[in-house]
């Protein structure tokens, strides 16, 4: 099992939510190839939200990320599911691992680390602050996937990206867009870099048994109208695994904490959950809402309304159209505040009674 979060995956950067520009072309060919979820909702804005849900499977709560906090030990997590079931589980990233707490965060919850302290100079063909290119990230990943592979070990990366970010730079030739020349150039590379490894990855032996889950980590803008502007919070979710599972697109609107209970659900695995998200190809029609956030105001989207909690006691609700990402303020409807609520005080009382 692979899971790549991917820095700042807007979904509007696919074209097959409508982006005109063939940003993505490898990804693109592999949603064709794929489970695609059209209709998933990131919790936050930062990259350590994005590790916490699909790691955790818990709501955002306000402040810091669970990431970040003191005592973060020993929280119930898709790597402590995966080592239950004799899996190597290892968190590979191409920065250094003490940058948010990072690993301390996933070397007490159920993984070992991979971050760039592993890596010998020689193995770094070009790297810039936040860490190695992705395509060294990537021939890592292949390094250790074959390592398990060899000790007859099943395998659980998580692997995260991180060239899909200022100040945009990576190797030179690789796409048609020059480095360090925006936004465009990050989504096109880190696609490029994507590409490679699935081709390189199907020339091992572990490879039909494998599947590879493709997830953004967050969007990269939230700015809009509304107090919490929902579609700027779409992602993308592709699971990839051509020997076993058939492509489908899926539209049931779903959260970025739902990942962690789907992919398990993909293995058949037995375990008592302690996930807050539901397994998306098992959930009922009343289960689909979606959960987002920032550091003070924390929304609920379910149908087609937002509930925002807000510091104070505020509450609003917004109808909103998901076709042009429009929200009209509307009365409050009590069951969403209601389920808002629930959500968020019972993730709160989950970690301070350390329930998980």
């Amino acid at each position: 099992m692979v899971l790549i979060t991917v820095e700042s995956l807007s979904a509007e950067y696919l074209t097959h939510f409508g982006n005109k520009q063939n940003l993505t072309p490898q990804l693109n060919k592999l949603a064709k190839e794929s489970l695609l979820f059209t209709n998933l909702y990131a919790t936050g804005t930062r990259t350590v939200r994005g590790l916490e849900a699909l790691t955790l499977s818990i709501p955002p709560t306000p402040g810091r990320s669970i990431v970040k906090r003191p005592d973060n030990e020993g929280v119930f997590s898709i790597g402590y599911i995966f080592r239950d079931h004799g899996y190597d589980t290892r968190f590979i990233y191409g920065g250094y691992g003490y940058f948010d707490n990072m690993s301390y965060f996933f070397e007490n919850n159920g993984f070992d680390i991979v971050d760039r302290t592993y890596h010998e100079d020689a193995e770094i063909e070009f790297a810039n602050i936040w860490g190695i290119s992705d395509e060294d990230l990537f021939h890592r990943s292949l390094l250790e996937m074959d390592k398990s592979y060899k000790q007859g070990k099943p395998f659980f990366n998580l692997i995260m990206t991180t060239s899909n970010h200022r100040p945009f730079t990576y190797p030179e030739g690789r796409i048609d867009i020059p480095s360090h020349s925006g936004r465009e150039g990050g989504v096109k590379y880190t696609d490029y870099a994507i590409g490679q490894f699935i081709e390189q990855a199907r020339q091992k032996s572990w490879f039909n048994n494998t599947i590879f889950v493709i997830v953004a980590d967050h969007c990269a803008s939230s700015a809009g109208e509304a107090e919490l502007q929902f579609n700027k919070y779409k992602i993308p979710l592709i699971i990839y695994a051509p020997a076993y599972i058939k492509p489908q697109i899926i539209d049931t609107l779903s959260s970025q904490i739902d990942v962690a209970p789907t992919i398990p659900g993909l293995l058949n695995f037995s375990y008592d959950s302690k996930f807050f998200g539901h397994d998306m190809l098992r959930q009922q029609k009343n289960q689909a809402r979606a959960l987002i956030g920032n550091y003070q105001k924390l929304g609920y989207l379910t149908n087609d309304r937002l509930t925002i909690l807000s510091p104070l006691n505020g509450i609003n609700t917004y109808q909103v159209d998901y076709t042009n990402g429009n929200a009209k303020k509307i009365a409050p409807v009590q069951t969403d505040i209601d389920e808002a609520i629930t959500y968020y005080q019972s993730a709160n009382l989950v970690l301070t009674k350390k329930l998980n």
